[in-house]
C-alpha cells in the first residue's frame, strides 16, 4: 500500500494537526521544514515536517522509517542533545515537536558575541559521546547543527534525513536545492568520499567533521581553503584527503596555538590514525579544567557489570531494538556464533535483516568465547569450507568502536559498539 502525503505549506497563525499554532518559520531543507509552534499550554515548541509530498513514492516508506529513527534519538538522555518531546503525522506527513533553542544555530551566536570555544568545545563533544555510546553517528555535524538552548548550552540537533549514510538517495532526491548537498562535503572526512568505506560509518566521521568546525569557529575560514564553487570541490576535498591544512592562518589567530594539536589530531585523513573517540579529544580541549566542573555526564542506562552473560543490542538498523544474549545461544561444546545478513540460502546464529541495502555480507563476522582470557571475541568473516582460502573475510569490514577488525579477532566487552554495514550493536551485560 503507498503511502500517501498531502502537500503542507502551513504559514503563522495556522493550526498543525488541531494541537499546534505556528508562531515563525524557523528553516526550510531538503526533505523537511522547521517551525516554532505553540502548544495548547502556550509552550514554545519546535516542530520538524518531513515533507513527504514531495518524495517520490518509492523511498518514503523508508525515509519515515529513518524518521522515526531520529526522534528516537533525540530521546537520548543528554543535555547536549535537542531532545525530541513528541511525534505524530498530519496530512500522511510525519512530524516530531523538539525543544526550542531560542539562541538559535552555533554560526548566529558567533556572529553576535565572542564564544567560549572551550565550553562549546566540550557540550559538542558530550552530544557527540552520548550519540555514541548509543551506536548513533550524527555524520553531518557543522555549525549549523549545533543549536543555543535558553541556558546558554550547546546542543546537536539534525541526526537523521540530513545526516543519513545513503547519500545515493538524498543525492537523487534533493529538490532542486544542491547546494545543501555541496555545503556538507566542506566537513566529510575523505573516508566517506571512498564507496568502499562509506559503507560503514564510524565515529572517527564525527571527529574529523569537528575538527573543521572548530577550525572555522577560530579562523573564520574552513581548513581546506575556499568552497566557494564546484570548481573549488576539487582541490578541497584533494587536500583533506592529504591532510593539507592551512595551519599557518590557525597559528595567526590570538586563541590557534593552543588548538593546534587537538585540531591536527582531529583532520588526520586515515581514520585509523584520527583521534578515535570524544573523551580523546575532551582531554586536549585547551582549559578543559575550567569548564569541565559544569558539564553533567551521563549515566550509562544499561548494565555493565557481566552475571550471566553478554548481548548485543541493535542500537541502528532494520530490526532495532532486537536482543541477542549471547552465551543463551550457545549450544553444545562449541562456543562459536555466526553473524551476517539474513539470507534464506545461508545459516547464522544472529541473523541481521537488511532490506534497503547490501552491505552486510552473508557470512559476515564469527563470534566466539574464548575462555582462555575469559571474554568474548570478534573475527572479521566466516570459514567457507567451498572458499580456497579457507576463511573469508567480509566484503565492508567489521569494526569494534573506530577500530577495524582482522580475522585474528579483537576482543569486545560492555559499552563497545559493533558495526557491520549501517547496522550497530551495543554490547551489554545481563
Amino acid at each position: 500500500m503507498p503511502v500517501v502525503a498531502q502537500r503542507c505549506n502551513f504559514a503563522i497563525g495556522d493550526i498543525i494537526d488541531n494541537r499546534f499554532q505556528v508562531s515563525k518559520v524557523l528553516g526550510e531543507g531538503s526533505f523537511g521544514k522547521v517551525y516554532a509552534v505553540k502548544d495548547y499550554s502556550g509552550n514554545l515548541q519546535a516542530l520538524k515536517l518531513l515533507k513527504l509530498w514531495e518524495v517520490p513514492s518509492d523511498i518514503r516508506e523508508s525515509l519515515m522509517t529513518r524518521f522515526d529513527m531520529e526522534f528516537e534519538t533525540g530521546r537520548i538522555n543528554s543535555d547536549y542533545l535537542v531532545h525530541s518531546i513528541s511525534h505524530g503525522v498530519v496530512e500522511g506527513n510525519p512530524y516530531i515537536v523538539m525543544e526550542y533553542c531560542p539562541g538559535g544555530d552555533l554560526l548566529s551566536a558567533a556572529s553576535q558575541s565572542h564564544l567560549d570555544l572551550a565550553e562549546v568545545a566540550t557540550h559538542v563533544l558530550c552530544g557527540l559521546k552520548a550519540l555514541h555510546n548509543c551506536g548513533k553517528v550524527h555524520r553531518d555535524l557543522k555549525p549549523e547543527n549545533v543549536l543555543v538552548k535558553k541556558n546558554g548550552e550547546f546542543a546537536l540537533t539534525d541526526f537523521g534525513i540530513s545526516g543519513d549514510r545513503n547519500k545515493r538517495m538524498t543525492e537523487r532526491n534533493i529538490l532542486g536545492k544542491p547546494k545543501q548537498i555541496f555545503g556538507t562535503y566542506a566537513y566529510m572526512p575523505p573516508e566517506q568520499l571512498n564507496p568502499r568505506k562509506d559503507a560503514t560509518v564510524l565515529p572517527t566521521t564525527d571527529i574529523f567533521s569537528f575538527g573543521v568546525m572548530m577550525y572555522q569557529l577560530i579562523t573564520g575560514d574552513l581548513p581546506f581553503g575556499r568552497l566557494d564553487s564546484e570548481r573549488d570541490l576539487i582541490q578541497y576535498l584533494r587536500k583533506g584527503k592529504n591532510g593539507d591544512w592551512d595551519r599557518y592562518l590557525l597559528l595567526d589567530t590570538a586563541e590557534g596555538g593552543d588548538w593546534c594539536k587537538l585540531i591536527e589530531g582531529c583532520l588526520i585523513p586515515d581514520f585509523q590514525n584520527r583521534l578515535q573517540d570524544a573523551d580523546e579529544v575532551l582531554a586536549l580541549v585547551p582549559q578543559m579544567q575550567r569548564v569541565r566542573p559544569r558539564i553533567v555526564e551521563e549515566q550509562r542506562d544499561f548494565q555493565t557489570r557481566i552475571i550471566n552473560g553478554v548481548l548485543l543490542r541493535i542500537m541502528q538498523g532494520e530490526d532495532y531494538g532486537k536482543v541477542y544474549k549471547l552465551d543463551d545461544m550457545l549450544r553444545g561444546e562449541s562456543a562459536i556464533l555466526s553473524m551476517g545478513r539474513k539470507d534464506d540460502g545461508v545459516y547464522n546464529d544472529i541473523a541481521i535483516v537488511e532490506e534497503n541495502s547490501s552491505y552486510i555480507s552473508r557470512k559476515h563476522c564469527t563470534l566466539e568465547l574464548d575462555y582462555d582470557i575469559g571474554s568474548w571475541v570478534i573475527r572479521d568473516g566466516q570459514w567457507d569450507r567451498y572458499d580456497t582460502g579457507g576463511w573469508r573475510k567480509s566484503t565492508n569490514g567489521t569494526y569494534v568502536n573506530s577500530k577495524e577488525v582482522s580475522i585474528n579477532g579483537l576482543p569486545f566487552s560492555p559499552g563497545d559498539i559493533i558495526s557491520i554495514g549501517d547496522t550497530k550493536l551495543r554490547v551489554e551485560a545481563y
